[in-house]
């Protein structure tokens, strides 16, 4: 699937990034060029002393914003897949800074889809999140608009061979930011800082949300929205898991913040199919035939209705599988 190709990805030193790189490098040894494009030389320099470009010819860093198209356009210079994971993420600053997340996750997705298409991008593969499913915060809304701009652009590639697709999941265990290392730096003052004691999410790893965007890669036809089947968690497990018997400190709601996540709304399920292992939410206007399309993946419709939301989940995580899944993907030495 990528042996032979030259991918990039956005964001490349982030999180999802690293895992990416690592993952492509290990199975899909006879690439031709992994490029890791972002606009932060340090981690770039702190990222090239594990993924090394001079011992490793396969790779190359490439410093630049996806707020300038003109980078964009010489970075994508040759490239065959774009994953496009650059975004600013955080909720409450999204809410004091809103043109900041406006220029980069809505600004910066058509600037990629632009460069993609005038250079001859084969699949571009962009990375959302659950905040962008009826989104109550701007982070979500830009994230939306972004989704919106991804499967919209099949419909104006016009002649060029290239496709567009979206996946969509939930909280990543262990990512920078994220409850869960959050929950582990606390522990050792004694208090566990909650929003809201009914709170709930969905929960990834890396690992899953990496073999998302290659599966998306491989089968996509260009507009869908895949989402993985996840389980989800309650707030106060993950503190009980972290630190149990530790004093429980409710401090509020943060500016946009849900009480639960939704990755599939109500208004999505005339257009959400069932395919197993995900979901996928099909482009509103006819891009191909959605019939056979169901007949290649085996997938059916959902129910008229149908929403996947965290708080209404059949699929639950306990304490104890919460501890070693920290285990298995964040810290292997983690005790308590």
């Amino acid at each position: 699937m990528l042996n032979g190709k030259v991918i990039l990805v956005t964001g490349g030193t982030g999180s999802f990034g690293k895992k990416f790189v690592q993952t492509v490098l290990k199975d899909y040894p006879d690439i031709k060029k992994l490029i890791i494009f972002s606009r932060d030389e340090l981690k770039q320099f702190e990222m090239a002393q594990v993924y090394n470009p001079v011992k490793d010819k396969r790779l190359r860093y490439f410093i630049g914003d996806v707020r300038d198209k003109e980078r964009l356009y010489r970075a994508f210079d040759g490239v065959d897949i774009v994953v496009h994971a650059a975004a600013l993420k955080q909720v409450p600053a999204a809410e004091y800074n809103p043109m900041e997340f406006i220029k980069t996750n809505i600004i910066g997705a058509e600037n990629v889809i632009d460069a993609a298409i005038d250079r001859g991008i084969s699949t571009v593969i962009a990375l959302s999140t659950d905040k962008a499913a009826a989104p109550i915060n701007l982070y979500g809304a830009t994230k939306l608009c972004s989704d919106k701009l991804f499967v919209a652009a099949n419909n104006f590639k016009g002649p060029h061979n290239i496709k567009f697709s979206v996946v969509r999941y939930g909280n990543v265990m262990g990512s920078r930011g994220s409850v869960i290392p959050f929950f582990m730096e606390k522990r050792n003052n004694g208090t566990i800082p909650i929003t809201h004691n009914q709170m709930t999410r969905f929960n990834i790893s890396l690992e899953e949300g990496v073999k998302l965007v290659l599966h998306a890669i491989e089968h996509s036809w260009g507009g869908e929205i895949f989402v993985p089947k996840l389980p989800s968690y309650h707030i106060t497990d993950v503190a009980e898991a972290i630190a149990p018997g530790v004093k429980i400190e409710m401090v509020g709601i943060r500016p946009g913040e849900k009480i639960h996540e939704e990755m599939i709304t109500e208004s999505d399920s005339f257009t959400t199919v069932d395919a197993g292992k995900y979901y996928i939410i099909l482009p509103q206007t006819s891009m191909w035939d959605q019939e056979e399309y169901l007949k290649t993946i085996n997938g059916k419709r959902v129910e008229p209705g149908f929403k996947y939301n965290s708080g209404s989940n059949t699929e639950w995580l306990n304490v104890k599988e919460i501890r070693n899944l920290i285990r298995t993907f964040v810290d292997p030495d983690f005790k308590i």
